[in-house]
């Protein structure tokens, strides 16, 4: 059977914004005709899992107004700086989120976030060799990152907290259960800091 090539034969965009975009696209289908897909066109973003020399990782509660309430997370973060290599947008993130600089940084996985609907794609990075920012160059942090709570746990808890459906962000839950794989594998399939993207 011969894959069957998905061609745009129109598209109408319903909104333009800062951090996406949402499109009505029409598309060719199987056994002719085409079919109308409305579709999040989203600038991708970036997720850390810190780990630190006792085996805990950071964690953060932010609140999620589309959701409603606080959720456990990454310190994670937009893919909307010009020019920005996703590592060190990674460690930007780290930084104003968890107050923390890394000397070592990998790629653990990558994912699509909901690609029912849009094709936002998210790195999550490994980053060791933690340190603190010192107190007087950190993010001053506003909105709802003036509201972040910052914790420290042992990457099991933090795996039994995914299993039990205390974290339910889908970057937070793939980051943690690679850092898992990956510790309990000797870090061995980890993949460079620049790895491209699949595409």
């Amino acid at each position: 059977m011969t894959d069957h090539r998905y061609e745009v034969r129109s598209r109408e965009e319903r909104y333009r914004g800062r951090i996406f975009d949402v499109v009505t696209e029409e598309v060719t289908m199987p056994g002719g005709g085409t079919g109308l897909r409305d579709l999040v066109r989203h600038v991708g973003a970036v997720a850390v899992v810190a780990l630190d020399d006792a085996g805990q990782v950071v964690l953060i509660r932010q609140y999620r107004h589309p959701v409603g309430r606080h959720l456990w997370e990454l310190p994670a973060g937009l893919m909307d700086v010009s020019g920005e290599e996703l590592p060190a947008a990674a460690l930007r993130e780290l930084a104003e989120e968890a107050d923390l600089t890394a000397a070592r940084v990998d790629v653990l996985v990558d994912l699509h976030s909901s690609p029912g609907f849009t094709n936002e794609i998210v790195r999550v990075f490994l980053a060791r060799d933690l340190a603190d920012v010192p107190a007087d160059e950190r993010h001053e942090r506003r909105d709802e990152e003036a509201d972040l709570q910052v914790v420290r746990i042992d990457l099991d808890e933090a795996v039994a907290m995914v299993l039990a459906g205390e974290i339910t962000n889908a970057s937070a839950v793939a980051g943690l259960l690679a850092t898992a794989h990956a510790r309990d594998t000797g870090f061995a399939a980890l993949r460079r800091a620049q790895a491209p993207l699949p595409r």
